[in-house]
């Protein structure tokens, strides 16, 4: 198979086709072609007139030749055969309708009609294709002229392109180039005849289709090649046009699908996301419900647990409260020695007041100062029972800013008729400045009380040197640290893991909750409490809370 470009469009004149004639003789003198193709107009008129010289036993096929060409050139129907393309100016208006529904104008761009390859017949259309519509003519210019032109074009005008070789400036352009050079500065859509100009600067048309032209005129020489005449092929029409138009310039121009010819068909149309990317959007998809049931069962999950935590907190706070009251019976001696101390102070300046009123002339001096003593010692024992009241009352988890030392300080106050009763030594052991934390004052308070009746309790047996030292210190600048530690027999090493756990006790009437309600108390601080033994004898508690950070 060979191939010719005879560059008609560029070349004109006697002299250079028969230069063309003779080249073709030399190259071809010895190969026997069997089938010849001719595309257009023009080389069908030079392989008619040549072919008994150059390709005697030859048939012919040809393609991509208008009607009017066909009925000027009569090819003889024994040897020659192709298809017919009938390229109609009517449709190129149909199209310039459809873009533009208000259509006044139509503005003719191209190259001369005598340079076409096809096309040619247009000029002769025209008028009946054209009535009732203003024709702006701007064929044969060089494309920087109609550049001018189309770039300030009337509303309610299109650009109806054919096809630009050359121009008569001198310049050559392949009609794709010329095209791109004239949709750059176009102010109209532009409607044009053939499928390479589809995006490339072309909005649509009734367009002819190379490949469908290729397809057609490859079948019928395969059908001569393998023993068909080409008499008994008759000519018959092409079926290489087709509406076809540019999605993307329909968008420009504001080009309504809906409007176009039956049958178009639309280009580079952008798809929707989920078409250009389908499993991906299948997968986003999926990770959204996914996602949603999840966070729907996370949701649900939240509340079941804050529901469990309120609960949980409701029954500490009861359990604690029970605690508690469990406490306070334990040191009801401490409590009436607390109370007794600041009564019976009452009780006897309230008899020397009485007997100093007696006199005849009491001193006013020393009642004032007996009147002050009942006050403070009447407010002592106010505080007392303030601090019992707060202690019993059944409260809710309260959070506030505290001081650790002042919570070891009260309760080692509390305490100390309870260990004296019991000849236990306290000693508190503070560290310098404040050890501010998020708390509920009450129950760190019974946390502590816990730890050391535990540690009193724990040193019964002991005949002497019983001792509780209680301690705070910082953990680095995050967190402070309470030691309560006694000189007491230890803790049984295989019972260290367990000390913590719900109703383990190792005493005859102990119920087994206190230093699991005060596990309890301190994760809800956000702490952390354990128990070892220490190597001198003796076990020791510690507790960890998180210091407020200013």
């Amino acid at each position: 198979m060979y191939s010719e470009d005879l560059d008609l469009t560029r070349f004109r004149g006697d002299a250079y086709r028969e230069s063309l004639r003779q080249f073709l003789r030399e190259k071809y003198q010895d190969k026997p072609i069997a089938v010849v193709v001719a595309v257009g107009g023009d080389t069908l008129d030079l392989v008619l007139r040549w072919r008994a010289e150059l390709w005697p036993n030859a048939s012919v096929v040809f393609t991509m030749i208008e009607k009017s060409d066909y009925e000027r050139l009569k090819p003889p129907p024994d040897v020659v055969t192709g298809n017919v393309a009938e390229l109609k100016f009517a449709n190129a208006v149909t199209a310039a309708r459809a873009v533009v529904p208000d259509l006044q104008s139509i503005v003719l761009v191209g190259g001369s009609w005598e340079g076409r390859v096809i096309f040619r017949n247009w000029q002769n259309e025209i008028g009946a294709a054209a009535a009732g519509l203003k024709v702006i003519n701007l064929i044969g210019l060089t494309v920087d002229e109609a550049r001018n032109r189309v770039a300030s074009l009337p509303d309610g005008s299109a650009i109806i392109f054919s096809a630009t070789y050359s121009d008569r400036g001198g310049g050559f352009y392949p009609p794709v180039t010329a095209l791109e050079q004239i949709a750059e500065v176009a102010n109209r859509p532009i409607i044009v005849a053939a499928e390479t100009m589809i995006g490339s600067g072309g909005t649509g048309g009734f367009v002819l289709l190379p490949g469908v032209l290729g397809a057609e005129v490859a079948g019928l020489a395969l059908r001569i090649l393998n023993g068909e005449a080409a008499k008994d092929i008759p000519t018959s029409p092409t079926k290489a046009v087709k509406p076809i138009f540019d999605w993307t310039k329909m968008q420009r121009w504001g080009v309504n699908e809906s409007d176009l010819p039956p049958g178009s068909e639309v280009r580079f149309r952008e798809p929707p996301f989920w078409q250009v990317y389908r499993l991906q959007s299948v997968g986003i998809a999926a990770i959204i419900l996914i996602q949603t049931a999840l966070i729907s069962i996370l949701l649900h999950e939240r509340k079941r647990r804050n529901d469990a935590e309120k609960e949980s907190r409701t029954r500490m706070a009861e359990l604690a409260h029970v605690s508690r009251q469990a406490t306070a019976g334990e040191l009801s001696s401490s409590i009436a020695h607390e109370l007794n101390q600041p009564l019976g102070a009452i009780l006897t300046n309230a008899e020397t007041a009485e007997l100093m009123l007696q006199s005849s002339s009491p001193d006013l001096a020393e009642l004032r100062e007996i009147l002050a003593d009942i006050r403070r010692d009447d407010q002592r024992a106010s505080q007392v029972l303030q601090r019992l009241r707060g202690f019993l009352k059944r409260a809710p988890f309260e959070v506030r800013d505290i001081d650790l030392n002042d919570i070891m300080r009260e309760a080692f106050g509390f305490l100390a008729v309870q260990a004296s009763n019991r000849n236990v030594a306290l000693y508190l052991q503070p560290v310098a400045g404040e050890l501010r934390v998020k708390g509920d004052p009450v129950q760190l308070q019974q946390v502590i009380l816990n730890l050391v009746v535990n540690s009193m309790e724990a040193m019964s047996a002991i005949p002497y040197g019983r001792a509780v030292i209680g301690r705070t210190e910082l953990n680095g600048g995050s967190s402070a640290i309470i030691s309560i530690s006694d000189s007491g027999p230890g803790i049984p090493a295989e019972k260290l893991a367990d000390v913590f756990d719900p109703f383990f006790t190792t005493k005859k009437q102990g119920m087994g909750i206190g230093l699991s309600i005060a596990r309890t108390i301190v994760q809800a601080h956000k702490g952390r409490i354990w128990a070892e033994n220490q190597p001198e004898g003796g076990a020791v508690f510690h507790l960890s809370m998180p210091l407020t950070l200013h």
